[in-house]
């Protein structure tokens, strides 16, 4: 787990370009992560702009007929938000910028002292049912040895992430190294107030997030441990959980942020999920930075994922991150054979067809 150097707590309402430009006069070597994280803040606006506006903005969530770099559809809405947030980053201290919706890095300033990896608009097929959507973002120092290896390193050397989530109102959550912040955008002035200093991951971990509609697609770990959290307080977990599933990495991050719990994007038997299905760039990594500089843990099952080094641009990964003790659990039952059954659980000793 990094360590986590909490900086002092700034006061509550004050604007983002002040606290940043706090942040880049106490750690210089901060300034230029500052100056970009200010940059993409001002394309979340007018992403949140555009959000806020649903289908008075046009068909945001309709289908363009084109598909980005991994083969997913680009709705409309991802294409204008990649455009907005590369716009915005031409006037910040960013090299190389790699997206979710590009095919291969793009080089803004060689010279620049930073690299930033986006998913500009995860979630998107939640646009037309008016689910909270974000941007997910990463910021590296810029590698000496050009555009790829300033992107293909450990996520623990990351200098910032975040994400933004566009919902009921519109949130920056954000790690500079020092501890996370919570900010909100305030919709008198437009402009991200600081909301909370400190953010923790809750140790109470009674829910969990997974799409139980793969489960017969489970490998036998991660179905043991959901089956075990099912039996509730009679079964080996000792607790009553609850489920929930949103289908938006950020909306799953903000709810494990507000009220613990654990999330799971586990790999599968489908064709396409053997490796998982997160993109360790800009989804698994941002998120894993934030869980553990708030006192959580994010793993692929077994391995941290801050010390994953991709060998793609756009490398898959099996994700499970939240509350620390959760997270550590289901590595065991990676790890401990004794732990896995590969029965369904109507079968089993308990089961409902048990003689």
């Amino acid at each position: 787990m990094v360590a986590v150097a909490q900086r002092n707590a700034s006061p509550v309402g004050m604007s983002l370009p002040a606290y940043l430009a706090e942040t880049g006069a106490a750690a210089p070597r901060l300034q230029a992560a500052a100056e970009t994280v200010a940059a993409l803040a001002t394309a979340a606006v007018e992403i949140a702009k555009l959000t806020a506006k649903g289908p008075l903005a046009g068909a945001l969530g309709e289908a363009t007929g084109a598909a980005n770099a991994d083969g997913d559809v680009q709705k409309a809405l991802d294409v204008q938000a990649n455009e907005l947030v590369l716009s915005a980053l031409h006037d910040a201290p960013v090299a190389y910028f790699a997206s979710e919706e590009e095919d291969a890095i793009l080089t803004l300033a060689p010279d620049a002292p930073v690299a930033v990896a986006v998913d500009p608009l995860d979630g998107s097929s939640n646009i037309d049912v008016n689910v909270s959507i974000g941007t997910i973002f990463s910021i590296f120092p810029t590698n000496p040895e050009g555009a790829t290896a300033s992107f293909f390193r450990p996520g623990e050397e990351q200098l910032a992430a975040g994400y933004f989530v566009y919902g009921p109102h519109t949130a920056l959550v954000l790690t500079l190294g020092q501890g996370v912040d919570l900010f909100v955008l305030d919709p008198d002035d437009h402009e991200f107030r600081l909301a909370r200093s400190g953010l923790t991951i809750p140790a109470a971990a009674t829910e969990f997030a997974i799409n139980a509609s793969n489960s017969r697609h489970w490998f036998p770990p991660i179905r043991t441990f959901i089956d075990d959290c099912l039996e509730g307080a009679e079964g080996p977990r000792g607790k009553n959980f609850n489920m929930r599933w949103v289908a938006s990495l950020v909306a799953e991050t903000h709810r494990i942020f507000s009220r613990g719990g654990v999330f799971l994007y586990p790999a599968d038997r489908r064709p396409g999920y053997e490796k998982g299905r997160l993109r360790l760039i800009y989804e698994a990594a941002p998120i894993a930075f934030l869980a553990e500089q708030a006192g959580g843990a994010a793993t692929d099952g077994i391995e941290r994922i801050l010390l994953k080094v991709p060998g793609e641009l756009h490398q898959r990964t099996p994700l499970v991150f939240g509350c620390a003790e959760r997270v550590h659990l289901i590595v065991g039952y990676h790890v401990e054979p004794t732990l896995v059954r590969d029965t369904p659980p109507l079968f089993r000793e308990r089961g409902l067809f048990s003689s």
